[in-house]
């Protein structure tokens, strides 16, 4: 679930990935997490089950994007309300790869769809849940899904996964096969946080130095262990973007008080797996806002590179 604080919501629409300078975004303090609200049918649950491994956001947000507010939202409707969808796009003229954020559900995990400009074919990243509004998305965005891809095995990320699989008889690919400990308990942890759930094996397994192609779209996977064992990070280099679910945030990184975690080892994946991607790759976390490798150097509190040099 989100930190009590809560991550901002803003509407951002032709966010860019590619080199140039950073914006300040503009973003609404004082968004109220499930806990914080009254009478949120989520309250009991929230307190009654340990809380999934999402990072504190800082309040500011400093994108290589272009974004603007929206209205803020009617305070009967905020409770469930999903953060407004950000679409993404490479800055040059004639972009490989196009995509759109879409939070699911009610723990606002950063579901992302990406497509190849040429083919239209297009891939979910970790399908979590509301499946109606994914497949409305894609709908509206006229691409062909042809394949689901995972960054690791939490409920949030996964849970819709194999329910979409069969419904769009297409494949899922990732995470790494050592998240199979997380996705054989889908169903029970489906339940203990209201969102649907099946358990599945994936049609293929994902491992350090694979590729997944997306239309005519490479994808480059790297294994970042530390959130979970099995947790992966897919990087398009071509467009600058990297999908990297709940390994780093804007300000923060992933939590590790999990089975199976490893904080050292997500302590060591960042800067070994990430940095090397350049400092002006944009990332997509799972929750939050999107930021750059090296605005995350230069800030972060736990990864930065004067925090390392420290260490």
């Amino acid at each position: 679930m989100p930190p009590e604080d809560g991550p901002e919501r803003t509407k951002a629409e032709g966010l860019a990935c590619g080199s140039h300078p950073p914006l300040p975004l503009p973003c609404r303090e004082g968004e109220p997490s499930p806990e914080q609200i009254p009478h949120n049918p989520l309250r009991r649950r929230l307190r009654a089950h340990p809380p999934l491994p999402y990072p504190i956001i800082s309040r500011t947000l400093r994108r290589s994007v272009r974004s603007h507010r929206s209205p803020p939202p009617k305070a009967a409707s905020r409770r469930l309300q999903p953060a407004p969808r950000q679409a993404i796009s490479p800055t040059m003229t004639n972009p490989p790869l196009k995509a759109v954020i879409i939070p699911v559900t009610p723990l606002q995990q950063n579901c992302t769809l990406l497509w190849c400009t040429r083919t239209m074919r297009a891939a979910f990243v970790d399908p979590g849940g509301d499946l109606d509004r994914l497949k409305a998305a894609a709908a509206q965005h006229n691409v062909t899904v042809e394949k689901i891809i995972l960054t690791h095995g939490h409920i949030d990320h996964c849970g819709g996964a194999g329910i979409l699989a069969e419904e769009l008889a297409i494949p899922i690919e990732g995470p790494h096969e050592e998240d199979r400990f997380w996705i054989a308990r889908l169903e029970d942890d489906g339940r203990s946080y209201g969102i649907p759930a099946k358990v599945f094996e994936p049609d293929r397994w994902l491992v350090e130095g694979d590729t997944v192609t997306v239309g005519e779209l490479t994808l480059h996977v790297y294994h970042t262990p530390g959130h979970t064992p099995g947790h992966i990070v897919f990087h398009h280099p071509e467009s600058k973007l990297a999908l990297v679910g709940d390994v780093l945030f804007q300000g923060s990184i992933g939590r590790t008080d999990f089975p199976l975690s490893d904080h050292q080892a997500l302590l060591e994946a960042i800067p070994a797996k990430l940095w090397p991607m350049g400092d002006d790759t944009v990332f997509i976390p799972g929750h939050g806002g999107i930021s750059t490798f090296g605005q995350e150097r230069a800030t972060n509190p736990f990864v930065g590179d004067r925090v390392l040099k420290r260490a």
